[in-house]
């Protein structure tokens, strides 16, 4: 089984911060292991209220008198700092960031009011956050661009000693701190993967602090990007923050056919955006009969199947391909209005 988390959080000084999106199919995950010439052990991620990070009620009171930032880093990991200095900072800068151990080197994505009004939609303020150092100049971003370079060297080492352990890895990404104090590999892998002298090994050859990664497919899609069947980049590589749980119950409330390649995106798992549309769907829902009901009509008794939300349409199904078309107000004369209103009060609990 896939171990995977569903959430944005946060990890203290044992564990690193880092993206949203992760499923959460089991809290067991190994992951972020130091190997400085000290014993490995198996590492199991905290409870889910250990994955935000710590909130300071003071810090909630001035948080909208402060001057916030959203940074991006590779492969869209975001996170928020406090520009205490008042630098002069638009979207598309380079910043120098502190990390958890040491500096990191990213790239601002949101400034002023925008990042306050993101972070109350986030249900984060008065989170912790560390502080922005200064911006970047030439020479960081020459040593970043060196980075880069060096990430691709140790895509090839990895595959290349993954072959000598034999383990069943996909390697995703690399990503290297800016001041190269620890170097993540993100994999996605079938089941758990016992690599704690995979991990040793690899930092006798990169001299640093080395962390592995398991994710979902859905965060390999994310990392990747592509197209959608939509012709548009995708969602989850763009602008969407965090993954929410989608089921073929959605895909029914909106009357499209069950078909499993067209309702997959990239990741091979259901689409995110048969989530956009959900609550509009369920607050017109309300105004209809009950899915299944069965109805006397001149042609006999037929059951309904299908609606038009758009065009206020209620399709009967009688039976051997017979359908008969009617409008939201013809059909009340055969439906008895308690049954509306049991229907109105069962798509008023889920939204």
């Amino acid at each position: 089984m896939d171990r995977k988390i569903d959430s944005p959080f946060w990890l203290d000084e044992s564990w690193e911060s880092f993206e949203s999106g992760w499923e959460q199919l089991n809290k067991e995950f190994v992951a972020g292991i130091e190997a400085e010439g000290v014993e490995v052990e198996e590492q199991k991620l905290p409870c889910e209220s250990c994955f935000k990070k710590p909130f300071d009620p003071e810090l909630a009171k001035i948080e909208h008198t402060l001057n916030l930032v959203e940074v991006e880093f590779k492969s869209l990991r975001r996170d928020f700092f406090i520009n205490e200095s008042d630098f002069d900072l638009k979207p598309g800068d380079y910043v120098i960031v502190e990390a958890i151990r040491g500096l990191d080197l990213g790239k601002v994505h949101l400034v002023g009011e925008k990042v306050h009004q993101k972070r109350q939609f986030l249900g984060i303020v008065g989170q912790l956050m560390r502080k922005v150092i200064r911006p970047a100049n030439d020479e960081d971003l020459k040593r970043l661009k060196r980075n880069r370079e060096d990430e691709i060297k140790a895509y090839y080492i990895f595959k290349q000693r993954v072959k000598v352990f034999n383990l069943d890895m996909k390697l995703i990404d690399v990503e290297y701190q800016f001041d190269r104090n620890r170097l993540t590999f993100y994999f996605t892998a079938d089941g758990r993967i016992d690599f704690r002298a995979f991990v040793r090994d690899l930092a006798k050859i990169f001299k640093t602090r080395i962390e592995l990664w398991q994710i979902g497919v859905r965060d390999e899609a994310r990392k990747i990007g592509g197209i959608g069947s939509c012709g548009r980049a995708l969602c989850c590589s763009t602008w969407l923050e965090k993954f929410n749980k989608v089921t073929l119950l959605h895909a029914k409330f909106q009357n499209l056919p069950l078909n499993p390649i067209k309702l997959s995106g990239q990741c091979g798992r259901l689409k995110c955006c048969l989530l956009f549309e959900m609550e509009t769907y369920i607050e017109a829902l309300k105004n209809f009969p009950p899915i299944d009901y069965e109805i006397q009509t001149d042609k006999g008794t037929g059951k309904i199947e299908k609606f038009d939300i758009f065009k206020n349409y209620v399709y009967v199904h009688y039976g051997n391909d017979i359908w008969e078309r009617f409008t939201l107000d013809e059909i009340k004369k055969y439906i008895p209005q308690e049954a509306f209103e049991r229907n109105k009060e069962i798509f008023s609990h889920l939204i």
